[in-house]
């Protein structure tokens, strides 16, 4: 396929040489001329080379600090050349405007060198396979292109060499500027890690957390010490209580009853004086004064006891009478009831206080996790404040370091020598001048290709109109006669190629366009045909007057009808009297059987009769209509020869009664504007187009090399148009 396509091309431009060939070669014979004079008359030029090294800052590769400034690497990587940066750079207005200042140069005028003009003179170009950069500058003068190759390296290396110091230190400059924000960021980052400890109590949260799991068992183990101890005590208090019949209070209470001296003389007097009343009462009745004065005494040392016992008891208890006095053992048991419940009160304290403390350590625990959390988001914090300001800091002195080295990335190993011999030479001044004229003839045969709007080849006809191909017909290549004034300035019957000549590949052509003609009606029946073209000078007459005489060799009977009432050409190439035909047929002025004329075996022509005014009126007729219809009920096949497209309307309205419209084009006559316009009419107006017939080329070796020579059609006069229809 890609084959195919080069072939097309090529034979593409190699038509087109063929047809502007000779403008070119004048064009470049002429410029070739030109040029090679005011080459030769020139003055020689001189051109002077020096060479840069690029390459990392020796300085900072040996110190390590500094070793990106100046670094050569593309900003878009595998798109850019870091070296061809530095040319531009070099190429620059202000290293160009340095160097022009610092030599004074001047131009012919003797006036200063402008930028423009130097940067003509001057070349830069890559070392190919390594980094080094060639400069180059030409000058009439050899001495002078020497100096401007070595001024404007240096200066360029002053530059690259300021460049980079100054990004240095405008880097420290920014470094400077930012540190104490730095700081200050550090700084608070540490007073929040500071107010976070203080307020949460924080040493160190990971030992805090395993003592807290610590402490919290140990404390688990004294708790559960403490509940045995105080169930222990609980039962000893229990079985003394049993055995005493009362409680712990009431055992105290006792305890110090027992153990008062008032209360205890008191009770043995009150003891001493019951049992004298007792025996009293043996001897005297009860109402005896000596018994009503020992109740009396009686009643006043129990009062007095009442008192002395509520004293010591804090409440009176004159149950206690007969208990007041307890034995040692009840004693020893008492006291050892009030030491159970001394014991009881403190392990309950204890434990209360156990438990307390449990709590608080596994409250602090639950919340360990979440102050570890912040702990380590501030320590993160301040950990990154602390990089980042270590890290200014570093710059900080890399950056004064650097910006007191030599950071500069370039240097010169080759200074421009003053140049002993010329570049021009009389071959390549030729070679410029064969160039500029090869430049100059290409532009002039595409100018005139691209001003030249004509269909040229059959392929562009293809193309452009897209219809299909049913037919190329040779150009008759006979020499053609023009007379001026003369009506006759063509031999119309040298026309009849097929009658004539039936065995040239002219006659061939036609039949094979029958033949095509015969394949398209082979499901659809084509009777009635109108043959006509974009604009005049085409050959649809002939085509269609050689396509009737091929049809009518079929033995079928066929009707060739003169439809072009502008301009008729059909009696001048059969030779007939054009005094009637169609138009008078249709107005009524002539009968078919007298108008219409056989010349030759099943072939009729019909002329166009005499030229109407309102062509486009009488071939829209009714009358037109059925005219056809009564053709084609008598005639196997009919052809009419309609206008030209550009001409009226007539070919459309032809086109509505007939079963097809064929277009026939001819290459150098109609050119791509007409053709489309033909086609676009052709697909408003609903013509059921049968196809295209390329009419008139020259063929050459190859099927597709179709060429017309222009030349070959003469313009003609306004009188003499109908001569070549």
């Amino acid at each position: 396929m890609e084959t195919q396509e080069s072939v097309v091309i090529f034979d593409k431009y190699w038509q087109l040489l063929k047809r502007r060939g000779l403008s070119g070669l004048g064009i470049f014979v002429s410029v070739f001329l030109i040029s090679s004079l005011a080459l030769s008359l020139r003055k020689p030029s001189y051109e002077a080379e020096g060479k840069l090294s690029f390459q990392n800052n020796t300085i900072s590769s040996l110190t390590g600090v500094g070793t990106e400034v100046g670094k050569l690497q593309p900003l878009v990587h595998d798109k850019s050349n870091p070296l061809n940066t530095e040319a531009e750079i070099i190429r620059s207005a202000p290293v160009v405007e340095k160097t022009i200042n610092q030599l004074n140069l001047k131009n012919n005028k003797g006036e200063r060198l402008k930028s423009k003009e130097f940067l003509k003179r001057l070349a830069t170009k890559e070392v190919k396979g390594s980094d080094v950069l060639q400069v180059s500058y030409k000058d009439k003068n050899p001495k002078t292109s020497a100096e401007v190759v070595n001024t404007l390296m240096q200066v360029y290396l002053d530059q690259n060499i300021f460049f980079h110091r100054a990004e240095v230190t405008s880097a420290r400059k920014f470094i400077e500027k930012q540190l104490p924000t730095a700081e200050l960021v550090v700084r608070k980052a540490e007073a929040k890690l500071r107010e976070f400890k203080e307020k949460n109590e924080i040493v160190v949260l990971p030992e805090e957390a395993t003592k807290a799991v610590e402490i919290i068992t140990e404390l688990q183990n004294k708790i559960s010490a403490s509940q045995s101890r105080i169930a222990d005590v609980n039962a000893q208090s229990q079985a003394i209580r049993n055995r005493l019949n009362m409680n712990s209070q009431q055992a105290v209470t006792m305890t110090s009853l027992s153990q008062s001296a008032g209360v205890q003389d008191i009770l043995k007097e009150v003891q001493q004086l019951e049992s004298q009343i007792a025996s009293r009462k043996t001897v005297f009745q009860n109402n005896h004064p000596d018994i009503i004065a020992l109740e009396s005494k009686l009643a006043a040392l129990r009062g007095i006891l009442k008192k002395r016992i509520t004293e010591v008891a804090g409440t009176p208890k004159s149950k206690f009478n007969g208990n007041l006095q307890i034995g040692g053992l009840q004693e020893t048991l008492s006291a050892k009831l009030v030491e159970l419940e001394s014991t009881h009160l403190g392990l309950v304290s204890e434990l209360s206080v156990l438990s307390k403390l449990q709590t608080n350590y596994r409250q602090r625990l639950k919340v360990l996790p979440r102050l570890e959390q912040q702990q380590r988001e501030l320590e993160r914090q301040l950990q990154a404040s602390q990089s980042t300001y270590a890290l200014l800091l570093q710059k900080l002195q890399e950056s004064r370091i650097v910006e007191n080295q030599n950071v500069g990335n370039a240097r010169i190993i080759s200074a421009a020598q003053v140049p002993e011999e010329p570049i021009s030479s009389a071959t390549v001044s030729y070679l410029s001048a064969g160039l500029i004229a090869g430049l100059a003839a290409l532009a002039t045969m595409y100018i005139l290709e691209a001003r030249d709007k004509s269909i040229k080849t059959v392929d562009e006809a293809k193309e452009l109109l897209g219809l299909t191909l049913l037919g190329v017909i040779p150009n008759f290549n006979k020499s053609q006669k023009f007379t001026d004034g003369d009506e006759e300035s063509e031999l119309y019957s040298e026309r009849l190629v097929v009658r004539d000549t039936p065995r040239s590949p002219i006659s061939e052509a036609y039949r094979m366009l029958r033949a095509n003609l015969r394949f398209m009606s082979a499901d659809k029946e084509l009777k009635i045909m109108v043959v006509t073209s974009s604009v005049p000078r085409e050959g649809k007459s002939t085509v269609a007057a050689n396509l009737a005489i091929a049809i009518a060799q079929m033995e079928c009977k066929v009707l060739l009808v003169d439809g072009d009432l502008h301009r008729p050409v059909q009696h001048r190439i059969w030779n007939l009297p054009n005094s009637e035909g169609l138009s008078n047929i249709i107005v009524g002025q002539a009968e078919v059987r007298t108008s219409v004329k056989t010349v030759m075996d099943n072939l009729d022509v019909l002329p166009s009769g005499v030229v109407p005014p309102s062509p486009a009126s009488l071939l829209d007729s009714k009358r037109m209509a059925a005219l056809i219809q009564s053709f084609a009920a008598n005639y196997d096949f009919i052809i009419i020869d309609a206008p030209s497209l550009n001409v009226g309307a007539d070919a459309a309205t032809l086109g509505q009664m007939a079963d097809g419209v064929l277009l026939v084009v001819r290459p150098g006559v109609v050119d791509s504007v007409d053709a489309a316009a033909a086609r676009e009419f052709l697909e408003k107006s609903g013509q059921n187009v049968l196809g295209q017939v390329v009419n008139a080329v020259i063929p050459k070796n190859t099927n597709h090399s179709y060429y017309y020579i222009k030349e070959e059609y003469h313009p003609l006069k306004q009188a003499d148009l109908s001569v070549q229809r």
